[in-house]
């Protein structure tokens, strides 16, 4: 399939995980892109692994909760690529901890990139993406459906980043901007996989949030990302689809 053939991407957390998992998918079916993260050697190191699909991949590190930096990425993206058809909000972090000593820092510092840096991407890119009649496709999370234990700050970051594609897909729908989120559960991620967890955890609550069947890797996120910003995904608008292995059926 080559459903990015003449389309620009901007990916966000491009530097592993799903992240990167979606940048080359995208690259695949032949999109250009620009590629962000904190990390420059591994978001290079994504690029690198993005050749071959036809597009141009170009890389930059990007803070997403500094407006001033999201800023220069979205027009650095408009610049060198000429336009802008999808934004991917894939960058985000997580904390675990008990609630009553979770600290305010800790707090401020999730919301700021996982909510607030969605956001400051999406207000940037709007007017692009209205000329294009472009796509946003925004990462929320299974923690923002049901109770996720020790995760007070993520879950009410990803649920306020589902409440955002919201509103986005019904007052821009109208002008040919399609807003959806994808609620990931149970993936194989760095983030994930080695997060440090608090003590004194209570097990019986964490299985809450197993699958039915099995942890899966970040590619089966980059496949509902990549039906989500293309065509195929044209009558979807508003939408949160969970890629969970059943964990919330």
């Amino acid at each position: 399939m080559k459903r990015f053939e003449d389309k620009v991407g901007l990916i966000t957390g491009a530097a592993a995980g799903i992240g990167r998992a979606t940048a080359q998918r995208l690259a695949s079916e032949g999109a250009s892109l620009l590629l962000l993260d904190v990390q420059a050697e591994a978001v290079a190191e994504t690029a690198e692994l993005c050749g071959g699909g036809g597009g141009k991949v170009l890389h930059r590190t990007c803070d997403v909760s500094d407006p001033g930096q999201v800023a220069g990425a979205v027009q650095h993206c408009v610049d060198e690529l000429c336009k802008l058809d999808v934004l991917i909000n894939i960058a985000g972090i997580l904390s675990l901890d008990h609630t009553h000593e979770l600290s305010l820092e800790r707090w401020d510092q999730v919301l700021a990139i996982n909510l607030t840096g969605t956001f400051l991407f999406c207000q940037a890119a709007l007017p692009h993406l209205l000329a294009s009649k472009g796509s946003i496709v925004n990462t929320s999370s299974t923690s923002a459906i049901a109770g996720m234990p020790y995760g007070a700050a993520y879950g009410a970051s990803k649920a306020g980043v589902m409440a955002l594609t919201r509103t986005l897909a019904v007052e821009y729908g109208k002008k040919g901007l399609r807003a959806n989120a994808v609620s990931p559960g149970s993936i194989k991620t760095a983030m994930t996989t080695r997060q440090a967890l608090p003590e004194n955890l209570d097990f019986k609550l964490i299985e809450r949030h197993m699958p039915l069947d099995i942890p899966r890797g970040p590619e089966t996120v980059a496949n509902v990302i990549a039906m989500l910003a293309s065509d195929e995904g044209v009558h979807i608008n508003g939408e949160s689809i969970r890629v969970d292995g059943g964990t919330l059926a």
